[in-house]
């Protein structure tokens, strides 16, 4: 071992960590160890006092410096959690502490940061990514020499992320193929890896990262270190858009791969961490995660033994029910599709049939057009495997299919976009339907839809709940509407009628309408 891999084994091996961070558990994940074929564990630095593992490297730092560092005060730049770690320490440690993140930073983590250093820290919000608030914190650094507290590319800091790697082997004596570790700027990365590869250099140390935010993969794959113009900031916590000098010296030499996971596969991650744990990690805290079933499924792993680290539980409430949209379709149990059938008698009950016994997650439809109804469905699948087949039983109908399981723009913004005005939707009667989210309920309730009426709208999404919630168009003409009450009272769901909505009245309702054409039942 070269001196300064000696060097680093040693400032880990003494890292004053466990006088703020504590000793996190190797739980196991059995769900999802099954469906895997291997046995997955999870190492839980979300269960840290502030969250995440941040604080075991900048209290390391801080703790060591001298007299005259601790009396200019540190400062530091963060995407959130490394803020909360310097906050603690200079808490615990009585130093002036000035911390800057990014305005983009969650409001958890901001809320945090002031709560846990509360009057040893100055905050300042500056910039849209952590390289914008690290360049800030450059310029208050140069103009008050401040001590600085880097995130990641500090070799203290570094060994006190190492200790995560030092825990896990302790924990764990047995077999262990692979430990997976989140990366941003690679700090918690080279100190796992320098530790693992000196003690035990057969287990893999595999780096993942979020594809919109690839700066290590990048680097090593260019042997150097690349500088990316931007970053997505899903995965806040690892949005960084330059490795460190050290960590990426210390990652080329000891780390054996890198995986990029999409904002779907984290998301997937994201809830079969809560499936078994019931606990909810922040995008970057199930970034390992994610990464380990990529590459368990890609290499065909069975039977062996899985490490992923959880970094950390900061997460914005606000951001659940992005997950919670994107999470099935990231474990391929939804697909989206876009249907065509003709508009005539007849069609929409083929689709109901070839749909089987299928759940409907999602349907969308606005008349449009005289020959043809677009549908946008989304249906729960077993894999991608069940999705072809139902694109093939669609097709075998007659009805054009296109899958948009992957297409972006539908999942990000076409499906909420099917609707607006319509001149086709003449006589038109708009109501909300409720009934019991049962698997099948919505095709039970399509079928009741009386045939002699167009549907000329209809919107559907599970949002999970225990009840279901229609909207649909119905055009009835002004002498069958009695006829259309004792129907309504007859099919025996919950409803109200919406036609007099304000809301619907500017956005929806149709001008006057030529031609009755619309989504035929019957």
């Amino acid at each position: 071992m070269s001196d300064d891999g000696l060097d680093l084994l040693r400032r880990v091996l003494t890292a004053r960590v466990y006088e703020v961070a504590r000793e996190t558990e190797l739980d196991p994940v059995p769900a999802l160890s099954r469906r895997l074929g291997n046995t997955v564990l999870l190492k839980r630095e979300d269960n840290q006092p502030v969250f995440s593992f941040k604080l075991r490297g900048a209290y390391n730092k801080m703790v060591q410096l001298d007299a005259a560092a601790r009396a200019r005060g540190v400062i530091t730049a963060s995407a959130g959690n490394h803020a909360q770690g310097v906050a603690l320490a200079a808490a615990r440690l009585g130093i002036r502490a000035v911390i800057v993140m990014p305005q983009t930073a969650p409001q958890v983590k901001v809320d945090a940061v002031r709560t846990i250093g509360g009057d040893a820290v100055d905050l300042v919000l500056a910039g849209d990514s952590y390289s914008d608030a690290q360049a800030a914190a450059a310029a208050l650094q140069a103009a008050h020499g401040y001590t600085l507290v880097h995130p990641f590319d500090d070799l203290d800091v570094i060994a006190g992320q190492g200790t995560v790697g030092m825990e896990i082997l302790r924990q764990h004596a047995g077999p262990l193929h692979a430990i997976f570790v989140p990366v941003g700027g690679g700090g918690l990365l080279a100190g796992v890896a320098a530790f693992v590869k000196a003690v035990r250099p057969q287990v893999k140390v595999i780096g993942v990262q979020s594809a919109a935010a690839d700066a290590m993969a990048q680097s090593l794959a260019a042997d150097e270190r690349v500088l990316l113009d931007e970053v997505g900031l899903f995965a806040d916590g690892t949005a960084v858009k330059q490795v460190g000098e050290q960590t990426f010296a210390i990652c080329r030499q000891h780390v054996d791969g890198m995986i990029r996971v999409d904002t779907d596969a984290i998301c997937a991650a994201i809830k079969d961490m809560f499936n078994d744990t019931r606990s909810v990690p922040e995008p970057s805290g199930a970034l390992a995660l994610a990464g380990l079933k990529q590459y368990a499924a890609a290499h065909g792993l069975q039977n062996e033994t899985l490490v992923a680290i959880c970094s950390g539980a900061n997460m914005n409430f606000d951001r659940l029910s992005f997950v919670a949209e994107r999470a099935e379709v990231g474990e391929q149990r939804e697909a989206l599709f876009a249907v065509t059938i003709p508009e005539e008698r007849g069609s929409f009950r083929r689709f109901c049939e070839a749909l089987g016994r299928h759940s409907l997650t999602e349907f969308n439809y606005r008349i449009g057009d005289v020959r043809q109804a677009h549908l946008f469905v989304g249906i729960r699948t077993g894999g991608r495997a069940e999705s072809r087949a139902l694109a093939r039983a669609f097709e075998a109908q007659g009805f054009g299919v296109l899958d948009l399981s992957d297409d972006e723009l539908a999942k990000l913004h076409l499906r909420h976009m099917v609707g607006g005005r319509s001149p086709l939707a003449h006589d038109e009667l708009l109501y909300r339907f409720d009934f019991p989210e049962r698997p099948g309920a919505l095709t039970r309730f399509l079928a009741q839809l009386h045939p002699d009426w167009n549907v000329s709208l209809f919107h559907y999404r599970n949002q999970g709940a225990d009840h279901g919630h229609i909207l649909v168009g119905l055009q009835v003409p002004p002498g069958e509407r009695a006829t259309f009450a004792r129907f309504l009272a007859a099919l025996g769901y919950p409803y109200c009628d919406e036609s007099g909505n304000p809301a619907y009245r500017l956005l929806l309702c149709a001008p006057t309408a030529p031609a009755r054409q619309g989504l035929r039942t019957g």
